[in-house]
């Protein structure tokens, strides 16, 4: 039988997130909120305006580009209640576009890789954007993440967010379908950052949606976050091939450097000579999560930056999380604070169905078909 995430989580998004969770932690205490206030943030080439978004409520301040859904920036408090930005980005528009490696982009259709950028659906082969590689990555080179969507503003109850629309066209980087997304960012009165994904298609196709922030905890461009302490709970991962593509195998964790079912300083594993390490030159593998596929968000992973206390905590109904160790930064980018970004300066932790789950038929399905609808929500907990 044919394990389809439509059937198993449909209506999640209405169902909310559990109140407590096994791996703890607590937000910080809600304070007032304010109506979403739109700026013009620059002109892409084409002269096609992008606005910036600033909302706050519950003690959390964000603010998103239309270009790509990108959260620009997104402050929280310390210990002391002192406020920092906590996600990687850029000053400019121009950046984002030339060289941005994903920074806190809305990605899809498919977040993470699928092999050569291939597969096969209802027996009929499609050939997608190949932009790692020999690899289809994100979506491929012109993804979601480049696109421009309709923004609209709410405010609901004690509740502040953005609506966030796009519509990608049958064969569009190669994908079949029209494909009609809604992503809706809230932030709630306790300050948590919620995604509700969802989409509905004309014609039979694969999609898995997903959010691309970096986070440093101690404040972007403070440096490295190897001194964070992560816990992922997962017993097994999906070890990678050379160019990144699971082999399709299911891999304990128990006794190898991707265990992190209890909480362990990221980099106390990351230099081990492990070649699943050593293709992804740190962590960059998909996490198969315990819980599988939830009808709720579950609480799957906690980051705790020990010199701030600050605390995030991810609940999602999805079944893998890509944990990303910032492996590539290489020292050519230059961030919001004025300081370059290196190897390890940020880390994603991308909630997310399986990658190549289109090629992988072990793995949860990504098919999605006209009359049904894609949805999912990940929820972001702050606290310090």
């Amino acid at each position: 039988m044919e394990l389809n995430r439509r059937t198993v989580i449909a209506g999640a998004a209405a169902a909310g997130v559990a109140a407590t969770t096994a791996l703890g932690g607590t937000a910080h205490a809600s304070s007032g909120r304010g109506k979403p206030v739109k700026s013009l943030f620059g002109r892409l080439a084409d002269g096609t305006k992008v606005h910036s978004w600033s909302l706050e409520n519950g003690g959390t301040r964000m603010k998103v580009l239309s270009y790509g859904g990108i959260v620009r920036s997104l402050e929280i408090p310390d210990r002391r209640g002192r406020y920092t930005n906590v996600s990687l980005g850029f000053d400019t528009i121009e950046e984002y576009v030339a060289s941005s490696p994903y920074f806190g982009a809305l990605i899809g259709r498919y977040g993470n890789r699928i092999d050569k950028g291939r597969f096969t659906l209802d027996g009929t082969p499609y050939q997608l954007s190949v932009n790692d590689g020999e690899n289809s990555l994100h979506g491929g080179a012109q993804g979601f993440d480049k696109r421009v969507w309709d923004v609209e503003p709410f405010t609901r109850g004690s509740d502040v967010g953005l609506y966030l629309y796009y519509t990608s066209v049958d064969g569009e980087m190669g994908y079949p379908g029209t494909l009609r997304a809604k992503v809706t960012y809230t932030l709630t009165r306790k300050g948590d950052w919620r995604v509700d994904y969802e989409a509905t298609t004309d014609k039979a196709t694969v999609v898995n949606l997903t959010s691309h922030v970096y986070w440093n905890l101690a404040g972007e461009g403070s440096g490295s976050v190897y001194d964070h302490e992560l816990s992922i709970a997962a017993s097994r991962y999906t070890p990678v091939d050379s160019g990144l593509i699971p082999t399709g195998e299911l891999a304990r964790v128990a006794a190898t450097p991707f265990d992190f079912r209890r909480a362990k300083p990221i980099g106390r594993d990351i230099r081990t000579a492990h070649q699943q390490v050593l293709y992804g030159q740190g962590f960059d593998h998909n996490w198969a999560l315990d819980k599988g596929i939830t009808s709720r968000p579950e609480q799957v992973a906690l980051l705790r930056d020990p010199s701030s206390g600050r605390t995030l905590r991810i609940a999602t109904n999805e079944p893998g999380l890509q944990f990303y160790s910032g492996n590539f930064l290489d020292g050519t980018l230059v961030g919001t604070g004025g300081r370059v970004y290196r190897q390890g300066d940020g880390l994603c932790l991308e909630t997310q169905h399986f990658p190549d789950s289109p090629n992988q038929p072990s793995f949860p399905s990504t098919v999605l078909r006209p009359g049904q609808t894609y949805r999912t929500t990940t929820v972001h907990s702050f606290g310090a």
